[in-house]
């Protein structure tokens, strides 16, 4: 019982994660019906960019956890911000009327040049880093064996579902949600009635790139590594998230995240490490064929 409690912690710390990066995907396809497969990589430069601001408050002696975490998650969610806009504008924007297949080998060109770009400039090796949070909470011990939660998977708990209830406020409440919805359901509707649907995808994907920069740091003060080939597997883990979950829903991308992370964790935690990845992508083929929008999609109507 004891071992299966630890596993489920570390599981949804991982789903966490899978979950924050998730969202920019669902984000994405969810107003131009597209998807960013370069969104992976802009999750590996959040990691980067905050593996260096970290580097760069060590060098300052900001030595207090709290203040440098939040100056580096700002640093990474705004270089991560710049690199999403530069995305869309260089490699959907102009392909935006093209067939459909035409911004997807854009955005894994876009990807693989993300690739060698960090591998150039950081080195292939992986990158460590020593936690910047330590210390846990014993919750309970028995047979010599201890289930503990860290304080680095309450900080990314915590921090998920306050993003979660965050975005879900801006879609729902705010002038640019109903903008986002509006191009949601009909693109060239809400450009007659004013919307500026440019704008408005532009900042979708600079708030994808956003949430991937905070997954990032997140990830890299939980493993205490990155590195540049990080963001493939990690991106592909996401988007099988978003579409388990339902792609074009935030819950579903949220509930997509923690099931994947489920999955692999008690796969490899009860049976094999080496075929976590496969079990994942099986439940995801099983999901597909009873239900194709996946657990919260829904399917879509074609006007006619």
């Amino acid at each position: 019982m004891e071992y299966f409690l630890q596993q489920l912690i570390n599981a949804l710390t991982l789903g966490a994660i899978y979950g924050l990066i998730a969202i920019g995907y669902t984000m994405v396809y969810g107003i131009i019906g597209m998807i960013n497969f370069a969104h992976g990589d802009i999750f590996m430069v959040g990691g980067f960019i905050a593996l260096i601001g970290f580097m760069i408050c060590s060098l300052l002696g900001i030595g207090w956890a709290p203040l440098a975490i939040v100056l580096v998650l700002l640093l990474a969610m705004a270089f991560t911000s710049v690199y999403g806009w530069a995305v869309e504008r260089l490699a959907y924007r102009p392909l935006r009327g093209s067939f459909r297949l035409a911004p997807l080998i854009s955005a894994i060109g876009v990807s693989i040049v993300l690739q060698n770009f960090v591998q150039l400039a950081q080195g292939a090796r992986p990158k460590p880093h020593a936690s910047v949070i330590t210390g846990s909470i014993k919750l309970h011990e028995a047979d010599g064996f201890a289930v503990n939660l860290s304080y680095i998977q309450i900080v990314i708990m915590v921090v998920t579902v306050a993003l979660m209830a965050g975005f879900t406020l801006l879609i729902n409440r705010t002038a640019l949600g109903r903008q986002q919805r509006a191009c949601e359901q009909d693109m060239k509707m809400a450009a007659l009635l004013g919307v500026d649907v440019n704008r408005t995808i532009s900042f979708t994907f600079v708030m994808g790139a956003a949430m991937a920069a905070v997954a990032g740091m997140m990830f890299m003060m939980y493993y205490g590594v990155v590195d540049f080939f990080v963001g493939f597997l990690a991106g592909i883990k996401a988007f099988t998230a978003a579409v388990l979950g339902g792609i074009g829903s935030l819950p579903g991308a949220m509930l997509g995240g923690l099931l994947i992370g489920l999955i692999e964790v008690f796969w490899a935690g009860y049976f094999s490490t080496e075929y976590k990845d496969v079990a994942a992508f099986s439940v995801l083929v099983l999901v597909l064929i009873f239900r194709p929008t996946g657990l919260l999609g829904k399917p879509e109507i074609e006007k006619v």
